[in-house]
């Protein structure tokens, strides 16, 4: 049997598994990524990016193919609306245009794009860097030790086996993830809400649009309660089905549903008696659950094996790459010899706690606007979308936590104000006479932000990030970067000698909001703190 030798093993390779090779191999860590089907995916899943996601794809160097292919298959800025039929009565502008409110905090928009569309921009971009992808190859098995990972994997087309030895193993391999029942780790929490199907069709929809910017319409009717995702030129969509029947006790297995009954339920939805052809009925359990645990050693939970969210919100594939941006400058850095294994202690207690947070939003907006019915069994008060994409908080070892904190998950994303924990606000700077987006400035390394008198932090912090063999971009205003609009500091909440520590991921990890006693000793400890060689 061939042997391979890999720092990491990325089993699955969708839209997470993409992510996370991509994102490693930007840090200057080559994975290899095994995934079991024999290309990228087929069906149009996973449609709404928001804007913490564009930000990574905009670090990864493919915004502008992403954005390109967005607006060719949706509709730019496209509204989610519920209605009875397309054709029949509108009940509510969910959403009258997908960036409308939250375009100042980010250099990025919200868009759609399908995974059949994403994931074969970013294979490319991810082999690009250097990662070794294998589609139509599988796990057979794998066991880890204190060394690192021992696995099998077959090459589903010749049967050939090659043993692998990784250091780390990142499972992304989806819902019936083989890693996490591997490992014996549960999942908890709503279960199945229900048996859906989403049902594959083609149809004359241009003429029902009726000039409307619809990307995504809830319907809910008599017959069913479920959502269209259309793309231009409105002549296939799907149709995902989650109950049939009286609303007030709606039939919420619908697995057993012939394609003639699909067929009404389509017609139904489009409120008009056109033409379908059905092309695939696809089954799944619609879940809001999370595992206990999302690492065990040196494996690693990521996307969907890690968490399962209904669809309503399109929070799913957006927290899994979250967390392959959190993992990956972690292993990176511990790969490399940088930072101590500790740091990857930090994973979990950072990104299950929002993935949680976020699996009972998607619940909310489940029962809000798709299953009512289920009302009574409790759910969540609801959060704005940009309070969850944009306004999460970490806390763990790797984060210097201040006084007063409030242990919230989340908040407005415009009152962070730079608290350690958060993401680093987007201002407008300017840098060599253009302007450019604080949080392009990061570009996945260490960030100092100084304000006009900071030089004590900038000259301690350089220092210090040489003494732990890390890149630690410097920006002072006045010196490297100007502030034309004078909102740097408010919005990073420090005064003209403050300064704050940004890591790789974007997140900001320490906060001075004036000059200190020490700076030269307070960086030095900082940067051992978040490499995992200290306590905070």
């Amino acid at each position: 049997m061939a042997e391979h030798e890999t720092p990491v093993l990325v089993v699955g390779g969708s839209l997470v598994g993409m992510f996370a090779a991509a994102l490693l191999a930007r840090h200057g860590v080559a994975p290899l990524v095994v995934e079991r089907h024999p290309g990228a995916a087929i069906h149009p899943r996973a449609a709404m990016i928001y804007q913490r996601t564009m930000e990574i794809i905009r670090a990864l160097g493919i915004e502008d193919p992403v954005r390109q292919e967005s607006y060719r298959r949706f509709e730019p800025d496209g509204a989610i609306m519920s209605v009875e039929s397309i054709a029949g009565n509108e009940l509510n502008w969910d959403i009258p245009t997908l960036n409308e409110f939250v375009k100042d905090l980010s250099p990025a928009e919200r868009l759609f794009i399908t995974q059949n569309a994403l994931e074969p921009m970013l294979g490319p971009r991810a082999k690009a860097l250097g990662a070794d992808i294998r589609f139509n190859t599988e796990l057979v098995s794998f066991a880890p030790d204190d060394e690192g990972v021992s696995a099998v994997i077959r090459d589903r087309a010749t049967k050939d086996e090659t043993g692998v030895h990784a250091q780390y193993l990142i499972g992304a391999d989806g819902n019936r993830s083989v890693v996490r029942q591997h490992l014996g780790i549960p999942m908890r929490g709503r279960g199945v809400l229900s048996k859906s199907i989403t049902i594959y069709f083609r149809a004359d929809i241009g003429p029902l649009m009726r000039g409307r910017n619809l990307s995504v319409i809830m319907v809910r009717n008599e017959q069913f309660r479920g959502f269209f995702r259309l793309e231009k030129p409105f002549e296939s969509a799907f149709l995902v089905v989650n109950s049939i029947g009286d609303p007030k006790a709606p039939v919420s297995d619908t697995w057993d549903l012939s394609e003639t009954d699909c067929l009404a339920l389509v017609k139904s939805g489009l409120g008009v008696d056109t033409p379908v052809t059905i092309d695939s009925i696809q089954k799944w359990e619609c879940m809001a659950d999370v595992a206990d645990r999302f690492r065990e050693g040196r494996v690693f939970l990521a996307g969907d094996s890690a968490h399962l969210m209904p669809p309503y919100g399109g929070f799913g594939g957006n927290t899994g790459i979250q967390d392959a941006q959190n993992l990956a400058w972690k292993l990176a850095l511990v790969l490399q010899g940088v930072a101590s294994p500790a740091l990857l202690d930090t994973y979990e207690p950072e990104r299950r706690p929002v993935a949680a947070m976020t699996a009972e939003q998607a619940h909310t907006r489940y029962v809000m606007r798709g299953a009512p019915h289920l009302a009574p069994n409790g759910v969540m008060p609801f959060i704005n979308d940009a309070h969850i994409d944009l306004g999460y908080r970490y806390r763990s070892a790797a984060i210097f936590a201040e006084p007063g904190d409030d242990g919230a998950i989340t908040e407005d994303p415009r009152q962070m104000r730079g608290r350690p924990g958060t993401r680093l606000p987007h201002v407008l700077v300017e840098r060599g006479g253009a302007r450019v987006s604080s949080v392009d400035l990061v570009d996945s390394r260490f960030a100092l932000f100084a304000g006009a008198g900071g030089g004590a932090w900038t000259q301690a912090v350089e220092r210090a990030a040489r003494d732990a063999g890390v890149e630690c971009h410097v920006f002072q205003v006045g010196t490297t970067i100007g502030d034309p609009d004078g909102g740097l500091g408010d919005a990073i909440g420090i005064s003209p000698s403050g300064a704050v520590l940004v890591r790789p991921d974007g997140v900001v990890a320490w906060r001075a909001a004036e000059a200190g006693t020490n700076p030269a000793t307070t960086m030095a400890h900082v940067f051992d703190a978040m490499l995992g060689r200290a306590a905070v």
